[in-house]
């Protein structure tokens, strides 16, 4: 699906997105959570810092803690020294894939039906591929950008950042220096509202994380006989009362200011008494957007025993906590009155909430982009329930949006794609992307 580019011409970074996109998918980098996963981001960085390399930048190859974790760095200077630089980031670890689960084998990198398929094709080689391909044409094209443009490809966001931004955050700060606003996953994409209004939403906050971990201890014995203190039993109840709780509803801004532009689009006003009639004309946004009116926990592992007739001395549990900006004090509290006194509970530090507003010179050149490319569409702010590299970033003081800009049709049940068996972005999304991003960082 890329147009072709006038004989004699080098390509542009139209012509080359769903190229890069494609090799970037076809790079195995899926993230298991190890430290030292058996497919590290290495190959992916090394292959972005010679596309960089080939156009004329100085790209820095570094490894964030361990081996194989590797992310590629290069600044592009711009005319006015005294405006704060600008970080354009994306991170090259998926999530694994089974290719028998799916259509188009997850690794090809294959363009089928006018998608591009393949892990990563949404989160997030396609914004990967989208900031090479326009860094490559501003370099090659020489012209300069206002402010200083950072580009970063990122290992481990998948897992926390750990070993990616949370590590270069620590450890080589002086790659970021200058920077004091970022643009990355997860925002930019659009929704079609009311009378084929399409809304691009921008992250301007996330949740924050924590990753809580559970253990009941109780007597050993044969499976045979009664046994009143069973520690999975206890555990077990433990669980099943966290999962029935029911955090209360909060509408934070960046909340209020998406219900409030939907209801101005689509002419429907949202009653706060009752937020699941504005959920259901989201479709599925609604998956998004309800979770973040409210604290989640949901229990995603359980380990106990070892023979089917030995009752175990000892059972945990996993779960994962999401809390909104300022609550997080009051969430741990609600947890240990729910798990109660038989369950110990310790959690390690966590990944913090992000929140800015929805303001400031930026926006305004994010919004005259996108109309540019699409007249008549709306930009609105969200939270994201889920995280990013923002997190990490934020430690630096580097204000961040979520915004790799798609134009996605209609029907397409977009948040389903993330993690999702056949992960695939239409091929014009990421040209329009491309196109998007080629009028906004020269000029913000």
């Amino acid at each position: 699906m890329t147009s072709q580019p006038r004989a004699g011409l080098p390509p542009g970074a139209v012509d080359e997105v769903i190229g890069l996109a494609s090799d970037l998918i076809r790079i195995n980098t899926s993230n298991t959570g190890e430290p030292t996963p058996a497919t590290p981001e290495r190959p992916a960085a090394e292959y972005v810092a010679a596309k960089l390399a080939e156009v004329g930048y100085d790209p820095v190859y570094v490894e964030s803690g361990a081996r194989g974790r590797g992310n590629a760095i290069a600044r592009l200077i711009g005319s006015d020294p005294s405006a704060g630089a600008l970080l354009v980031h994306a991170h090259l670890d998926v999530v694994p894939a089974d290719k028998a689960e799916w259509a188009v084998h997850p690794f090809a990198g294959e363009v089928r039906d006018s998608y591009l398929w393949g892990r990563g094709a949404v989160d997030m080689k396609g914004m990967a591929a989208m900031t090479l391909a326009v860094a490559r044409q501003l370099k090659r094209t020489g012209l300069v950008p206002r402010r200083d443009l950072i580009f970063a490809f990122l290992a481990d966001e998948e897992a926390g950042g750990f070993y990616g931004s949370r590590w270069l955050v620590d450890h080589q700060p002086e790659l970021f220096a200058g920077a004091t606003e970022a643009i990355g996953e997860v925002g930019g994409f659009s929704v079609t509202l009311g009378d084929e209004v399409r809304a691009y939403l921008v992250e301007t906050a996330e949740k924050g994380i924590m990753w809580l971990r559970l253990r009941a201890q109780g007597t050993a014995g044969h499976g045979s006989m009664l046994n009143p203190d069973n520690a999975v039993a206890k555990l077990a109840a433990a669980v099943t009362r966290l999962h029935q709780h029911s955090f209360p509803q909060v509408i934070t801004p960046p909340v209020r200011e998406f219900l409030e532009g939907v209801a101005e689009i689509t002419g429907e006003p949202f009653d706060e008494d009752d937020l699941d009639a504005a959920l259901g004309r989201l479709g599925g946004l609604a998956r998004i957007i309800g979770a973040t009116l409210r604290d989640t926990a949901n229990v995603t592992m359980f380990s106990a025993g070892y023979r089917a007739n030995v009752v175990p001395s000892a059972a945990t549990a996993e779960v994962d906590v999401r809390y909104l900006p300022g609550r997080e004090e009051i969430v741990a509290k609600e947890l240990l009155e729910i798990l109660g006194p038989d369950i110990e509970a310790s959690w390690p530090p966590g990944l913090p909430p992000v929140q800015t507003t929805f303001d400031g010179a930026l926006i305004d050149h994010m919004t005259a982009a996108i109309r540019a490319e699409d007249p008549g569409a709306r930009l609105l702010p969200y939270m994201l329930s889920a995280g990013t590299d923002a997190k990490s970033f934020q430690a630096l003081g580097i204000r961040h949006f979520g915004f790799s800009p798609l134009r996605l049709p209609p029907d397409l049940d977009f948040t389903a794609l993330f993690h999702g068996v056949d992960e695939r972005v239409p091929a014009s999304a990421l040209q329009f992307g491309t196109r998007v991003l080629l009028r906004l960082l020269p000029a913000c």
